[in-house]
């Protein structure tokens, strides 16, 4: 494994650490389809959403905010994944929304920065 794939592994693991002491049930993780890539799958149990998460991990601020690797294409990538993934499941009439999570991993800890609703 790459040092990149170890990096957002780990970023991945903290998110989800972070989303189950924070009311949500992971229901998958890594979705993978032709139209993209969903990290991970949750239900929030404070708004009864389900919630489609993208992480961005980051070692330093280099090249910017996490967030700003979610650019239009990104968006466009994650959005017909998620349609693929409610119509694979049979999923109809819920709440749905698309988050963002930051993951600043330092020497000897991390921070964790949660965008809600980015589109």
């Amino acid at each position: 494994m790459y040092f990149r794939q170890m990096i957002g592994k780990c970023g991945e693991d903290l998110a989800c650490d972070y989303l189950v002491k924070n009311n949500y049930i992971i229901i998958d993780r890594n979705f993978y389809c032709y139209q993209g890539e969903i990290d991970i799958i949750a239900k929030d149990l404070k708004n009864n959403e389900l919630v489609f998460f993208e992480v961005k991990t980051r070692t330093n601020s280099k090249y910017g905010k996490p967030v700003d690797a979610v650019d239009r294409n990104k968006k466009s990538h994650l959005f017909k994944a998620c349609k693929y993934y409610l119509y694979k499941n049979h999923i109809y009439n819920s709440f749905v929304r698309v988050d963002v999570i930051e993951v600043f991993l330092n020497a000897n800890s991390y921070h964790i920065n949660h965008i809600k609703q980015i589109f």
